[in-house]
């Protein structure tokens, strides 16, 4: 009896390399789905959103020791535990989740983090996501 070899191609399925920077571009979309497969970091995005859009930023809960001027942009941890009646433990995980999808920076202010929206960031995994769905980002918007 000969033994015969096992190999394996590596590619995408029509046995073609993909470029790195494609496959760079698809790993970015998939942390964006897992980012956003959560309704809770859903409503965080939406909560910096419209803090973006309206020019407000912390808290302002100096009462806390909350450090926040005027002019500081980003939503602090408390605003966030707040909103979702739940600990800083469980902030921290959401948000490191959207960081990892590039969605979201992140201020340190001493002790406190300060999180907004990363607007370009967002803008190019948006237009990725068009290009990967083979669409014009625009043509979906007007519908």
């Amino acid at each position: 009896m000969t033994k015969r070899a096992i190999t394996v191609v590596e590619g995408n399925d029509r046995g073609v390399p993909e470029d790195e920077n494609r496959a760079q571009r698809v790993e970015r979309l998939v942390a964006f789905g897992r980012a956003l497969s959560d309704p809770i970091r859903v409503r965080m995005v939406g909560m910096m959103a419209e803090a973006a859009a309206s020019g407000r930023g912390c808290c302002g809960l100096p009462d806390l020791g909350v450090p926040a001027g005027e002019g500081d942009v980003g939503i602090c941890v408390c605003e966030f535990q707040d909103r979702f009646v739940t600990g800083q433990s469980k902030v921290s995980y959401h948000m490191r989740k959207l960081k990892d999808a590039g969605l979201v920076r992140e201020e340190k202010r001493g002790k406190w983090s300060f999180y907004s929206l990363d607007h370009e960031a967002v803008r190019e995994v948006l237009g990725d996501t068009a290009e990967q769905l083979g669409t014009d980002v625009g043509s979906v918007a007007n519908g």
